[in-house]
């Protein structure tokens, strides 16, 4: 990294060293985020496939779904409680050393034998990421001066860049590992790979912004106390609710519905709760009830494009050839194909946006959001091809009809999560700006919520059929066509936000 380094007197003071002119903390940041994403989306690669396989938990594909999109939900519920112990606690720059810690111990767990050890290790690996996600995003905007500073946005594509390398990566090594050689050294290597980003960020760290060790708003010891004994209460009734599932012999069939229930309730619990707060003006008040409309689509999102990493991984397990030019490779490459598509299309994508913006013709966010849905559905609408040619005449199908599928998925992404992550600031109440990038990352925990609960063993509903796909490529058709026809609706309740 040291050759990417480089000197630039007219940004920074004297002969201080910069990461491509940018603060030299971010390349810290980079690398750090870069390992963190290659530990967490080489587990996710291994995640669906260890749990259908004979060698592994040997499970149903079902089963297999419900469980990945739980810790999914839960990944991405965790990170609204991980901001809050950084705002009250530790700081920033602390919980994300004591995320990775935890991730760590998350994937050593991983990596012992037994059922018990790797349940344990999802919930170490979900709340390690909920503690770190959210907080290295906020050390990076520590890094420039304010939100006007020339820089920040560019800062922001680099650090971006460094989530979708370590992407990339992981399936290529983790996944080959995992799969071809033993499933649960597939899982040290991730641990391995958080491990190098943690050493790089406590050697790194001296170039950091200050502000990021500062507690934003610390606790009295009145709420520590207060704290701790909610957390304390909550372990206690889920301890006794879990052994009481393990008594009665209804662990395995019930386990996950506690978790379901949370990763849908709490985005309603919050959203409501903001909405009931008489603090906020009029004009926040309209522009929250916006932002709920835009919430409920990227929740349906979600819902189905979490899916590349159980539904069509597990698809590409059973009914791919996983052969392309004589060349074979093992089914988890797949989940790289979502990061090189993303590093390829998004210049092509900001850059459409941007020669429409100069012609008066960019779409307006209700647009992109409905482009987005109708584009999920119709990924869905062209896997039922593959999925009806198996189906019928049994075999396997050729590789590029999942390359297709997650071609047209990341475009769709595309629309949707940079344009909802900049409304998120745009449209957040001033009450609420600090945590408002938390709640946007709960659309993601409604939408696994979903799927989890269709495929949970109440309902137990195969989404690996042509008709659970036909019928979610319709509802994410009908959901774009939705929010397009109430775009001027929506628009009014926007004020001034385009």
């Amino acid at each position: 990294m040291a050759s990417s380094l480089t000197k630039d007197s007219a940004s920074t003071p004297g002969t201080e060293k910069t990461f491509f002119g940018h603060p030299r903390g971010l390349a810290t940041l980079f690398m750090t985020e870069m390992w963190e994403r290659y530990s967490f989306y080489g587990m996710k690669a291994l995640l669906p496939l260890y749990l259908i396989a004979p060698g592994g938990m040997s499970m149903s594909a079902t089963t297999a779904t419900a469980i990945y999109s739980v810790y999914m939900s839960m990944v991405y519920l965790l990170a609204l409680p991980g901001g809050w112990m950084a705002d009250r606690f530790w700081g920033p720059r602390k919980t994300v050393i004591i995320g990775a810690c935890v991730v760590i111990l998350g994937h050593i767990t991983l990596a012992l034998p037994g059922s018990a050890t790797f349940f344990a290790g999802l919930a170490l690996v979900a709340l390690g990421s909920g503690l770190l996600k959210a907080n290295i995003s906020v050390m990076v905007g520590h890094l420039y001066d304010g939100p006007k500073d020339p820089r920040r946005d560019g800062g922001f594509t680099l650090f971006y860049i460094g989530i979708n390398l370590g992407a990339f990566l992981a399936p290529l090594s983790i996944g080959t590992v995992g799969e071809s050689v033993n499933w649960h050294l597939g899982f040290a290597l991730a641990a391995a790979g958080m491990a190098l980003g943690l050493a790089q960020f406590m050697l790194g760290s001296r170039h950091l912004s200050a502000q990021s060790s500062v507690v934003s708003q610390p606790a009295t010891p009145e709420q520590r106390a207060s704290a701790l004994r909610t957390g304390l209460l909550w372990l206690i009734a889920a301890a006794a609710l879990y052994t009481l599932m393990g008594v009665t012999g209804n662990f395995a069939d019930w386990a996950l519905m506690p978790l379901i229930i949370a990763g849908l309730l709490i985005p309603i619990v919050v959203l409501a709760r903001m909405k009931r707060d008489k603090e906020l003006s009029q004009l926040e008040q309209s522009k929250l009830s916006g932002y709920i409309w835009f919430f409920v689509v990227a929740a349906v999102f979600w819902m189905i494009y979490d899916q590349n990493g159980s539904t069509l991984s597990i698809f590409g397990k059973t009914s791919t050839t996983n052969n392309l030019l004589g060349f074979d490779f093992p089914t988890s490459w797949y989940q790289s194909l979502n990061p090189i598509f993303i590093m390829a299309l998004a210049p092509v994508v900001a850059s459409a946006w941007l020669w429409l913006n100069k012609r008066g013709k960019e779409p307006s966010t209700a647009v992109k959001f409905a482009s987005s849905l109708t584009l999920i559905g119709i990924s869905f609408a062209v896997f039922l091809i593959p999925l009806i040619d198996t189906a019928a005449n049994g075999g396997r199908v050729s590789p590029m009809w999942l390359v297709a599928i997650y071609f047209i998925q990341t475009v769709g992404e595309l629309c949707l999560s940079p344009v909802g992550l900049s409304l998120t600031t745009k449209m957040a109440p001033e009450k609420y700006s600090a945590q408002m990038m938390g709640v946007w990352f709960l659309a993601v925990t409604a939408g696994d919520s979903v799927t989890g609960l269709l495929t949970s063993p109440q309902l137990g509903i195969d989404l690996n059929n042509s008709g659970a796909v036909a019928i979610e490529a319709i509802i994410a058709v009908i959901a774009g066509f939705g929010i397009w026809t109430s775009r001027k609706k929506v628009k009014q309740l926007m004020g001034s936000v385009n």
